[in-house]
């Protein structure tokens, strides 16, 4: 578990390093217009979303290992011609090996954290999981701030080499994990039919079709709207300048480190779904506190403090999210099947993450009021879900720790049979 920590940091260390720049990179250093790094960006996403429904069944018959090997010298690849190709098609093949790469990272090292945890153990495995995550982005980020010059190409190409690196360090790293046998499912061998026949059992759970419902409208009214709509409406609406967003974005990342381990033994000991619920109301606050800053009317530094509010309240949520939602997909998939549902949830994020924008970028940017009402509907929406979805849970799913706790007792006040005694 401690190995998979260290891959997870380092993926987020690389990732921070050279995504915030790759616009520019693409756009102005490398002189290839916007047009292309626009395509560059959404070839991210295509690239996602097309290897992940495969992802998913290869995790389940090669196991997670294997599939994360290959997805990071895939990202690696990526990488270092990323920071190497001068025209627009070698830069657009490039980044989708690396978007393919990434994308893959996710359901790999998801699955492998179900596989290395158990029930008890699970939330706060995977609340580790995402606070490394956001400290390897910010400390990627801020480092890549120091070493990119856009007057010289050669900054860029440092830049991704080392993401390279990162990528290959990891590869090292991961080689040497010995993971648990993870139970099969029998009949799982290959052939297209069983792949379908795979699907055909997730879309038939309830459950998990509920909750990739409730997760495309959390990634869609959260992570969707942090670099596209939220950010044109404050710079807009709320008057917010480029660096006072920066503080924002600042104070997001500062909020999750925070609070993440404060609020994990408040969280494990709740109702997941409702959990999940309280989220959508603290988040329909943060969209109140946007609407304030945009408009409101107030003083400047009261917009600003509203919208900085904003992103901190975001972040409280996404610390609440991170120990229950994906514990949540994990005991919702049958023996062997945890590697198909964390790659069909992680589908469903992608595709939230590539609607997002494009819906919240021009509400944002023009229809200020309709965007905040929009978006506080859809956080209450994750409420009113949330609590549907806790009817189709079980004890063991909703509330593993009290789940636990009741089978212990219980083992532990089991009558015994006398032994007969010769008299």
């Amino acid at each position: 578990m401690r190995r998979i920590h260290v891959g997870n940091a380092l993926s987020a260390f690389g990732l921070g390093f050279t995504v915030p720049y790759l616009y520019v990179y693409v756009a102005q250093v490398r002189g290839l217009g916007a047009m292309t790094a626009g395509l560059v960006l959404a070839v991210f996403a295509v690239a996602a979303l097309i290897v992940l429904p495969f992802a998913g069944r290869a995790i389940v018959r090669r196991g997670p290992l294997p599939v994360l090997l290959a997805a990071l010298v895939m990202a690696a690849l990526g990488a270092l011609s990323l920071g190497l190709a001068g025209n627009a098609g070698a830069v657009l093949l490039s980044a989708s090996a690396l978007g393919a790469g990434q994308a893959v990272m996710q359901p790999a090292l998801a699955t492998m954290i179900v596989d290395c945890s158990t029930a008890e153990t699970r939330s706060r495995a995977f609340a580790m999981q995402f606070f490394l995550q956001n400290l390897g982005l910010g400390v990627g980020g801020l480092i890549g701030g120091h070493l990119v010059d856009t007057t010289r190409v050669s900054s860029f190409t440092l830049l991704f080499a080392i993401e390279a690196a990162m990528f290959l360090l990891l590869v090292v790293v991961m080689a040497t994990v010995r993971m648990p046998h993870a139970p099969r499912i029998a009949g799982v061998p290959g052939g297209s039919a069983k792949g379908r026949d795979s699907w055909k059992q997730l879309l038939g759970n309830r459950a998990m079709v509920q909750l990739c419902v409730l997760g495309f409208v959390l990634f869609f009214a959260c992570y969707g709207q942090f670099e596209s709509g939220l950010s044109a409406y404050g710079v807009e609406a709320a008057g917010i300048s480029t660096s006072t967003l920066g503080t924002a974005l600042a104070a997001n990342t500062l909020m999750i480190v925070v609070a993440q381990f404060a609020v994990l033994k408040f969280v494990e000991r709740r109702r997941r779904s409702r959990v999940i619920a309280g989220v959508g109301l603290i988040w329909a606050v943060a969209w109140l506190a946007a609407g304030y800053a945009g408009l409101g009317h107030g003083s400047q530094e009261m917009a600003t403090a509203a919208f900085v509010s904003t992103y901190a309240l975001f972040g409280l949520g996404e610390a609440m999210l991170s120990p229950t939602v994906a514990p949540l997909v994990a005991d919702l998939a049958p023996e062997g099947m945890a590697g198909q549902y964390n790659s069909a949830f992680a589908l469903v994020k992608q595709l939230a993450l590539a609607v997002g924008p494009a819906v919240g970028g021009p509400l944002g940017a023009s229809l200020h009021a309709p965007y905040v009402v929009t978006f506080l509907l859809f956080s209450l929406g994750i409420t009113v879900l949330a609590l549907r979805l806790g009817r189709r849970l079980t004890a063991s799913q909703d509330q593993p720790w009290a789940a636990a706790k009741s089978r212990v007792v219980a083992r532990g006040t089991t009558p015994v049979e006398p032994v007969p005694t010769e008299a």
